[in-house]
């Protein structure tokens, strides 16, 4: 017994909904025999389980607070010497205590990035974990490696891009009042004669940074040294953290965006950032050395193609497009050619 055809569906080629942005769908209705639209039905799929226990979060967060916020001590020390141009007697509970001026806003940047991608999960019905934060009080002059969240995969491409950008947008957000803050109560000292600083590790400014110092004290003079704010450090680390994330590679959040855009030649695009890293890591600065072995690693256990999402065919749309562009200023702030190298000042004669 053979079944008479379906109706054309009520849009053309091109002009398909997007069920994901509408909760509508269209579908047929043999009762009515007609094309209707109702509330979007998910499809019946096995259940995903991502997340542990809160308080094993609860934890992460709090010993990543006491290992930043002994990493914000030598921030905090450094302002108040001029990084040992000035003898000053501070006590370790002050010195903790004004470690507090980097460990809050750098974990306010953190947690606002990675909630970003939780709640636009949440919107979406993605499963997602709430935020890890990772305590490094051993290998980090941060006092961590940052945080993560675990989540399902999105199953369009819009709710891809919203996903991967949700979290730099948020986190930089967050980010650029901490980083006035921070660059607008720093100050400029004057070396005296023959004075060196070795030994010591200069952080390189991103872009932002570098136009924050410009309009707040110009061009610096000679044998002087900028003393940055422990809060200009919480911002600097931020803005690390956006320029890696936005990379445009695999499964960063620089990846999601592009597979969301140019679909399969994703791989091609997360090739190029992996060769550019090695680069960086090879000929400019060997501070890209751990996070270009990190996206190595990640690149040789997932590959080079990004795993597939759900209409592929559909458009991400203009506003997606501009949001794009957002996200390659981000970029552009956020990225510094060497971000940490050794130090090696000598006053002038």
């Amino acid at each position: 017994m053979s079944t008479p055809p379906l109706p054309p569906p009520p849009f053309g080629p091109g002009d398909e909904p997007d069920p994901f942005s509408d909760a509508r769908q269209v579908r047929w209705s043999a009762q009515d025999q007609a094309w209707t639209t109702g509330p979007l039905t998910p499809p019946v799929e096995a259940p995903v389980r991502i997340g542990s226990r809160g308080w094993v979060h609860l934890l992460l967060l709090v010993l990543t607070f006491v290992t930043m916020t002994w990493a914000g001590s030598s921030f905090f020390l450094n302002y108040v010497s001029a990084v040992g141009t000035r003898r000053v007697v501070v006590t370790a509970p002050v010195a903790l205590l004004g470690g507090l001026w980097f460990s809050v806003p750098a974990l306010l940047i953190l947690g606002s990035h990675e909630l970003g991608h939780y709640f636009a999960c949440r919107y979406y019905r993605i499963p997602a974990s709430l935020p890890y934060f990772v305590p490094a009080p051993m290998f980090s002059i941060v006092g961590t490696l940052g945080a993560v969240i675990r989540m399902a995969l999105p199953r369009t491409r819009r709710a891809l891009f919203d996903v991967g950008i949700a979290g730099p947008l948020a986190g930089f957000l967050v980010l650029l009042p901490l980083a006035i803050y921070g660059v607008s109560h720093s100050y400029v000292v004057r070396l005296p004669r023959q004075f060196a600083l070795q030994g010591g590790l200069n952080l390189g400014d991103p872009l932002l940074l570098t136009l924050l110092q410009k309009f707040y004290f110009g061009a610096l003079p000679d044998r002087a040294l900028f003393v940055m704010h422990p809060t200009g450090f919480a911002a600097w680390f931020g803005l690390l953290a956006t320029a890696l994330n936005l990379f445009p590679a695999g499964q960063l959040d620089g990846g999601h965006i592009v597979h969301a855009i140019v679909g399969r030649a994703s791989r091609y695009v997360t090739l190029v950032s992996v060769l550019i890293l090695l680069g960086l890591a090879v000929f400019v600065s060997y501070s890209w050395a751990v996070w270009t072995v990190l996206l190595v690693l990640m690149t040789y256990a997932f590959g080079l193609d990004h795993p597939p999402v759900g209409e592929e065919h559909l458009p991400i749309g203009n506003v997606r497009l501009a949001l794009a562009v957002v996200a390659v200023a981000m970029f552009a702030l956020s990225f510094t050619p060497v971000p940490i190298s050794p130090m090696d000042f000598v006053g002038g004669r």
